[in-house]
């Protein structure tokens, strides 16, 4: 899997992943976070999730990352807001309100570029890639952020179904990733109403990593 398939998908607007309102995982969760009122909060691979608002309306700081120009371009076009553009580095900034995305490959951005980070909100990263690609993200998110908490959403369902994205994240995969670097808790279980894309039994967990 390589940038041309997310860039294809935003391009073709063949983008069922993505929700119109917030997860009602994060809205039900968000308060397991260890926060401040005006946290600075990391979402990788961020697309134009309402999520991005929802968390900038709760006082936060919100810092995406996001490959799809289409797809950061269409997300301020919808907040109604016109975005103040920057280049970093070999990253586009774009900044309006509470809210900055990076846009181009999350691999390319620096602990400099991003700051201070509270917490990791990652609801389509790490799903998003196959195994090969989790083993690089992992370390380099953790290394990006100073290790900071995770509110993570992750799908378990039988791989030989579909071939994903999004993919299964099992919690014997999450803990060969993140154990011994953090304190895993489980949140939530819940089943994936009518399957995963209407065809693969699936359930959906949300995580906190401390």
């Amino acid at each position: 899997m390589n940038k041309q398939f997310w860039q294809d998908r935003w391009t073709n607007n063949q983008i069922a992943f993505h929700n119109a309102e917030a997860n009602p995982l994060l809205v039900r969760h968000f308060n397991a976070l260890k926060r401040r009122t005006d946290s600075s909060v990391f979402v990788p691979l961020c697309g134009k999730s309402q999520d991005l608002r929802w968390l900038a309306e709760q006082g936060c700081r919100v810092i995406g990352a996001e490959l799809s120009r289409i797809a950061v371009e269409q997300f301020f076009e919808e907040l109604g807001a016109e975005p103040r553009m920057t280049s970093v580095g070999c990253l586009r900034l774009y900044e309006a309100q509470a809210i900055s995305i990076y846009q181009g490959s999350v691999f390319d951005l620096t602990p400099e570029m991003l700051g201070t980070v509270d917490f990791v909100y990652d609801r389509a990263a790490l799903v998003a890639l196959p195994k090969e690609m989790r083993d690089l993200y992992v370390p380099h998110l953790v290394n990006l952020t100073s290790s900071a908490q995770q509110l993570l959403i992750s799908y378990e369902y039988d791989q030989t179904c579909d071939d994903g994205p999004p993919f299964s994240v099992t919690e014997h995969e999450l803990r060969r990733l993140y154990e011994g670097i953090f304190d895993i808790r489980l949140l939530e279980r819940q089943e994936v109403k009518g399957g995963l894309k209407g065809k693969c039994p699936a359930v959906e967990a949300v995580w906190n990593l401390r």
